[in-house]
């Protein structure tokens, strides 16, 4: 339904916007969130932390009489949230007449969507570095500064502008924009950085290999490459399995790993063609083995954090290389029970993958609107956390 298809009701409704449910989260504050979409979108995709409380009552029980509220307390706040905000309002406001003290979510889970937050890592790197996390997918994204210049790693096109603005406070121009390979569950920045910028967008060669059409003028790299960000060098490490064109970029003692290592999980390789998903497994199992994790003096920065991951001290989705293989009984087994153990029991695919990768090879050139609404949901991009710790 449209908002404007919701019945009216008499009630003042105060709005919470996204940012603000995120910073109680964050506090450790319990909040109860009353989630009024459909159930399938609600099993799919939700606000989660561990003190949230959760419940599913769909908007469409609130049309004709107010449903049974057995598990909504009366005695806290209770936070409505929608897919986009109307549904949420008008829930609210029948929950504020039966007595509730009650709130609504300020454009839904579009806004939650939109929640985007810097984190500066604490590294041995010449440069600053810093992470950008999207709490809605678990996207991440690295800005690396260094005497005056700047590149981004793995740019989200959502949030294109807010790289330059944070390189020009931190005194830079960006001079770079990278991919680690082709994503399956975001829209990639890159060109949109280089078209607003002086920036050169960078994929690797192995990535542009599966078809890359872009208008706007891009720069390939292969293994063995480095880049120069002022004082500090990025080097270019070729690491296929979650795709062919899988690369790991390491900056001082930083590994950005893209897809192929998370601090909690590894890469699942079936992405790009399922029916070689048992070959794939194997090349990242090589990857990993022979060029990420000798690297065992770093600090591992994926792409991704999903629901098992911690923050490390310093509040960024990071962790000591030998305190992730040290957790993870999959980097420790042997080849072909790693890949037997992988390909096991992988999550369902990232929501409207084939468009999304469509996209980010420029074969499809959906709206800003579009973009966005394609990479609503989970990343879902690792092989599931559960497998990789039984």
């Amino acid at each position: 339904m449209n908002p404007d298809d919701f019945p009216s009701v008499d009630a003042d409704v105060e709005t919470v916007t996204p940012e603000t449910v995120k910073s109680r989260i964050d506090a450790n504050e319990d909040v109860f969130l009353l989630d009024a979409r459909a159930p399938g979108d609600y099993e799919e995709w939700r606000i989660d932390g561990e003190t949230v409380t959760s419940v599913n009552v769909p908007y469409f029980e609130f049309l004709e009489d107010t449903p049974d509220l057995g598990d909504v307390p009366e005695d806290e706040t209770v936070t409505v949230v929608c897919a986009k905000g109307g549904a949420s309002e008008f829930v609210a406001g029948k929950l504020k007449n039966a007595g509730y003290d009650v709130e609504h979510v300020e454009r839904g889970m579009q806004g939650w969507a939109g929640v985007y937050e810097y984190e500066e890592l604490d590294v041995d790197a010449d440069a600053t570095v810093a992470q950008y996390r999207r709490p809605s997918s678990g996207c991440l994204a690295y800005l690396v500064v260094s005497d005056g210049e700047a590149a981004v790693v793995d740019p989200l096109r959502a949030f294109a502008d807010e790289y330059e603005q944070d390189a020009r406070m931190l005194g830079a121009e960006l001079t770079y924009a990278l991919d680690t390979h082709i994503h399956a569950d975001h829209v990639s920045g890159v060109r949109d950085v280089a078209d607003a910028t002086d920036a050169t967008a960078v994929l690797p060669e192995a990535a542009d290999a599966r078809g890359v059409d872009y208008d706007t003028p891009y720069e390939t790299v292969e293994h063995g490459d480095e880049i120069t960000v002022g004082d500090a060098t990025i080097d270019v490490i070729h690491t296929p399995g979650h795709t062919t064109g899988m690369t790991t970029y390491r900056v001082g003692d930083v590994l950005f790993t893209g897809d192929g290592l998370f601090t909690e999980s590894v890469a699942r390789p079936d992405l790009e063609d399922p029916e070689a998903a048992k070959d794939a497994a194997r090349t990242l199992y090589d990857s990993l083995h022979e060029r990420v994790l000798t690297h065992d003096d770093a600090v591992v920065a994926p792409a991704h954090f999903g629901d098992g991951a911690t923050t490390a001290d310093d509040g960024t989705y990071t962790a000591e290389l030998g305190d992730v293989v040290d957790s993870m009984d999959a980097l420790s087994m042997e080849r072909e029970s790693f890949v037997e153990f992988i390909v096991s029991d992988m999550p369902p695919q990232p929501a409207n993958h084939e468009e999304i990768i469509a996209t980010n090879l420029g074969h499809e050139a959906p709206s800003d609107d579009e973009a966005f609404e394609l990479e609503l949901g989970p990343n879902n991009c690792a092989a599931s956390q559960e497998a990789l710790t039984e």
